[in-house]
């Protein structure tokens, strides 16, 4: 019998209350979730639900108010996550490759070593070209790549993305879902990605978790069995349809049930 492996992220029992006037907002309730070294897994759930405020906890940018979060450290030394917003956040007045390096340089990687690695990320993108250039030089799918490469340069244990695609336009979102599909499986990585549409959740995912009205409690995981390699193709497959229409039933329950509290509140 094979020995048990551990998972790469444990979260466990998570609760977060942001305080205020009164007892506070409980913004995530109880929320407990394994994913395994390797995986893609992808959270969706309404607005408001607490998608993003889970992301944050795992990568230490807020505390949880209880429960905990564990991410296994195979590499000593190495950062274990890194996160890619939704807005790019480059620095205007660094080049391409400088804000890729940005990282390792806040944690005194040598000169040499850190572009050797920076180079490595852009042509891992794409950019290599565009190495020596300014951030207001380039599109917003290249902006969004260079976001990728600069988390990618850290070579974190998980990678944490919040809405990365969001802000392109439908055109420059679908490349980019195959540029993301082709990076993870280059390269591996455990993913945390956090999406509003389930479409792109079942093109890149290998489970789907399901996050309910706020307070976001973990509502349901669905496993995303249409295979690898995934392409763009398999939104033409019945399976893929299927997969749609069983997840939509219960994310429609819950964007229901935030509209109605909103409706509740305006009144």
């Amino acid at each position: 019998m094979p020995p048990l492996r551990s998972p790469k992220v444990l979260i466990r029992e998570v609760s977060v209350v942001f305080k205020g006037r009164g007892s506070g907002l409980l913004a995530l309730d109880r929320v407990s979730l394994e994913i395994e070294a390797g995986e893609f897994l992808c959270l969706v759930g309404p607005s408001g639900c607490g998608k993003s405020t889970l992301l944050r906890v795992c990568a230490g940018l807020i505390p949880q108010t209880s429960g905990e979060v564990t991410i296994q450290a195979d590499r000593p030394g190495a950062p274990l996550t890194a996160m890619v917003f939704q807005e790019h956040a480059l620095l205007p007045w660094r080049t391409v490759l400088d804000n890729v390096v940005f990282g390792p340089e806040n944690r005194g990687v040598p000169e040499a070593d850190r572009y050797a690695r920076g180079r490595e990320m852009l042509a891992l993108v794409g950019l290599t070209p565009f190495a020596g250039a300014y951030p207001h030089q380039l599109s917003g799918g290249m902006k969004q790549r260079v976001g990728i490469a600069r988390a990618l340069a850290n070579d974190p244990e998980v990678l944490l993305m919040d809405e990365p695609l969001a802000a392109l336009d439908a055109q420059t979102r679908t490349i980019m879902q195959e540029e993301l599909l082709r990076i993870w499986a280059e390269l591996g990585k455990t993913v945390i990605y956090v999406t509003h549409s389930i479409d792109e959740a079942l093109l890149l995912g290998d489970r789907i978790a399901l996050l309910t009205a706020r307070p976001g409690r973990l509502k349901q995981v669905f496993p995303v069995a249409l295979g690898r390699p995934r392409g763009l193709e398999v939104r033409a497959s019945p399976e893929f349809g299927a997969l749609v229409d069983k997840i939509w039933a219960e994310l429609r329950e819950e964007v229901l049930r935030t509209m109605r509290e909103e409706e509740g509140t305006r009144r």
